[in-house]
């Protein structure tokens, strides 16, 4: 197995008649899928997704895969392929349209809906080509075939790239639900048909590489819901994604059954499950939805709230509630329902909101207590069955962690794929195949590039670090008067402490010191004030160290008159 090391540098010239694929995100974190073909000197994008912030990036709203290395190549882009609707594969197209608005996308009807509604929030107008499973696309030198996949949102699908390098095969999300909601199975026949052609590379993806066996029916999550309901006693309210349809199926299946009403509670949601009901992915029996505005109208117990907020995101409305700082108050006797399951590093953030909405008196029903949710993703059982199907000449897992990367490369290498032809990346590593060989030649860079507010970019890592600073340790002022001629103090100095847990006076015993190292750098002719901030910096930094074992950000002022 080959995989990515630091001291990769740019990728040579893609030999003629070569393929190469580059992934911009989606490989070592879950989220940001992006990956970007190349063939003959045209581009292919499949997938243009978001990653959402972790607590080591406060005030940060959205993670983008970076363009830069293609930002110079954007009318060489042929069109950006969407296998599904999930933020972490739709996400980031806003932002790439905002740099060349006619790129046109490439999806299936419920797909380019989503995107279609995002994008009139951004004020763009995309050229759009719908597609369905067993549609065949010419997308310049790319020969896009789609095929069928099961996944957690309806309509996802897989793609199938030909050109004279080879055939390579992507999978998006997929699992293999053999009783899925919507009768829509994952194709394996079209899998099978392609196999017999030859699948020359397969990015498969990789989440749930690590979990054994198969994953149970959507279905299954019916009888548990019903189960809830029939138990709850006063409010129903439960958050999921905004994009998964078929839970929020099931959750009007109870509702209904139970003679409850439902409204929609955060605007992805109410916008997202309007669009399905009106395609035809969603059947909301009549007068089932109402207005939230409506509900203080009806008894508790005909009530039922879907909203967002799952992953305990801080201004969803489900966390909101726990804090007591939504429209929506928790009371005692109320049922909540955390119907998906944990992404990694949002683990904190998500019992923190259990732990607030038990504060309140709710019963809260998560994963971790009950079978609320099943993941969208196959697991290894289903993995290897696909691989026995597919019989990939190379294999390049995507879209998981390291330690998914490696599980699902693992379970390729069990069906036959030679260990030589299984490709480990990250994001920015190139791949090139040629010959019918898959091989690591280069990086790019592709690093995160995080959305604040409307600054897209602006914010690095620097102003991270000083976040987590201000929020850790808090911050310590310094103002102080000099005279610009002698360097002599004519005012000050004044200190103010913010969230450093240290009170103003106990800085009385360091005021003689910091005048003390002035007056003596002033004697000595050091009278610039950037020096003198400097000197404020590490003299008070220092005392706080070694007083408080603390380490503030220290912001020193120095004004010369």
């Amino acid at each position: 197995m080959s995989h990515p090391h630091p001291e990769l540098g740019p990728p040579p010239k893609l030999p003629k008649g070569g393929l190469r694929v580059t992934p911009l995100g989606g490989l070592g974190e879950i989220g940001r899928n992006m990956t970007v073909f190349e063939f003959d000197g045209r581009l292919l994008i499949v997938d243009c997704g978001v990653l959402f912030p972790e607590e080591e990036q406060p005030g940060i709203d959205l993670i983008l895969p970076d363009f830069s290395s293609i930002r110079d190549r954007l009318n060489d882009i042929e069109a950006i392929v969407l296998t599904h609707g999930h933020e972490d594969h739709i996400g980031a197209v806003p932002y790439l349209l905002r740099e060349r608005p006619d790129i046109p996308l490439v999806g299936s009807k419920l797909t380019l809906a989503l995107i279609e509604a995002k994008l009139q929030e951004h004020r763009i107008r995309p050229y759009s080509l719908e597609v369905a499973e067993g549609n065949r696309e010419r997308l310049g030198p790319f020969d896009c075939e789609f095929v069928a996949v099961n996944h957690s949102i309806p309509d996802a699908l897989a793609v199938a790239i030909r050109t004279p390098a080879g055939m390579v095969v992507h999978t998006g999300d997929f699992k293999m639900d053999q009783l899925p909601l919507d009768g829509r199975l994952t194709d394996l026949h079209a899998f099978a048909r392609l196999s017999e052609e030859g699948i020359d590379l397969l990015l498969s993806d990789s989440t749930n590489a690590e979990v054994p066996g198969f994953v149970p029916p959507e279905r299954d999550i019916s009888n548990v819901l019903r189960s809830v309901f029939a138990g709850a006693r006063k409010r129903v309210i439960v958050a999921s994604f905004a994009s998964h349809i078929h839970r929020v199926q099931q959750i009007l299946d109870a509702a209904h059954e139970y003679g409850r009403r439902v409204a929609f509670v955060g605007r992805s949601m109410v916008r997202n499950m309007g669009i399905a009901r009106d395609l035809g992915y969603l059947r909301v029996p009549p007068g089932l939805v109402v207005d939230v505005r409506t509900l203080d109208d009806l008894p508790d117990h005909e009530v039922v709230l879907v909203c967002t907020g799952s992953q305990g995101e801080p201004m969803a409305a489900l966390s909101r509630m726990a804090n007591r700082d939504h429209q929506i108050r928790i009371v005692p006797g109320d049922t909540v329902i955390l119907a998906s399951s944990l992404i990694p590093g949002n683990e904190n953030s998500v019992y923190r909101v259990i732990n607030g909405l038990t504060r309140w008196g709710a019963n809260v029903v998560h994963k971790g207590n009950a079978k609320v949710h099943v993941s969208g993703h196959a697991s290894a059982g289903e993995l290897l069955y696909f691989y026995n199907i597919c019989r990939p000449r190379n294999l390049m897992p995507v879209h998981g962690e390291w330690r998914h990367l490696r599980a699902n490369a693992e379970l390729g290498a069990l069906t036959g794929v030679p260990h030589d032809r299984i490709v480990i990346a990250e994001d920015g590593v190139v791949v090139d195949l040629v010959d019918g060989k898959a091989r690591i030649t280069g990086k790019v860079q592709a690093g995160y590039v995080y959305v604040d507010g409307l600054s897209v970019g602006g914010v690095g890592e620097p102003a991270l670090k000083d976040r987590k600073i201000l929020g850790d340790e808090g911050i310590i002022s310094v103002f102080v008067v000099v005279d610009s001629s002698t360097g002599k103090i004519s005012a000050g100095p004044h200190i103010q402490a913010r969230g450093s847990g240290i009170e103003d006076k106990a800085f009385g015993d360091v005021l003689p010191k910091l005048v003390e190292v002035l007056e003596r750098q002033a004697q000595e002719g050091v009278v610039e004030p950037h020096q003198m901030q400097q000197l404020i910096r590490r003299t008070l930094g220092k005392w706080v160290s070694d007083t408080y074992r603390r380490r503030p950000m220290i912001l020193p002022v120095v004004v010369d008159v």
